[in-house]
């Protein structure tokens, strides 16, 4: 098992230490944002919140990523609908690497404590499986809802992605969260204006 570690752990270094041939200024926030999230990949797999197998799926996912940005760099310069695929494919890999370590990092929120963006009182998902299973929840719709809590995480892994939340990027979590969350409850709640 250590010597799993240990080669997957120099997978990640070596990993990590190559983007230099895909450095160049025309992706600067792909290039800062891959080591950053090999550092935490790194540091789960370290602490044992990420498993080798799901270490190595990680890996593998980043990698293809820097592939893809080696592809468009080619030509010497990376168009900007392919640096934003680019930006989104790690933010997706950064929210995965969050969620893993998370789910087996994070307690369950105190009684009495005020949940915030990282630990809502009820996760959404759970109130969208309850409005499918009582009948007010369509299944089209529950992807729907869920689709768009994935994004929101998303949205979240990225602002975490350099280190800092600021102020203004924790307000548009919360407005995200609440407008989800007002949107599943009408559903349960059988507000006709949840219809549209």
């Amino acid at each position: 098992m250590k010597s799993k570690i240990l080669t997957l752990s120099l997978l990640l270094s070596a990993l990590f230490a190559g983007p230099a041939l895909a450095q160049g200024t025309d992706t600067p926030r792909t290039d800062q944002a891959q080591p950053a999230i090999g550092a935490r990949i790194q540091a789960g797999l370290a602490s044992g919140l990420i498993t080798p197998a799901e270490a190595q799926m990680l890996i593998r996912h980043d990698r293809d990523i820097l592939l893809r940005e080696t592809q468009y760099k080619a030509n010497g310069n990376a168009t900007a609908q392919e640096r934003q695929q680019l930006r989104a494919e790690l933010s997706a890999l950064s929210a995965d690497v969050q969620r893993l370590m998370a789910r087996r990092d994070m307690p369950p929120p105190a009684a009495g404590s005020a949940p915030g963006i990282d630990s809502p009182a009820q996760p959404i998902s759970q109130r969208i499986d309850e409005g499918v299973r009582l009948g007010l929840i369509s299944q089209r719709e529950a992807r729907r809802l869920k689709s768009r809590e994935r994004e929101i995480a998303r949205h979240e892994a990225f602002f975490k992605s350099d280190g800092v939340v600021t102020q203004h990027e924790r307000r548009q979590l919360r407005s995200e969260l609440d407008g989800l969350r007002q949107e599943v409850e009408r559903h349960i709640n059988n507000d006709p204006r949840s219809r549209s």
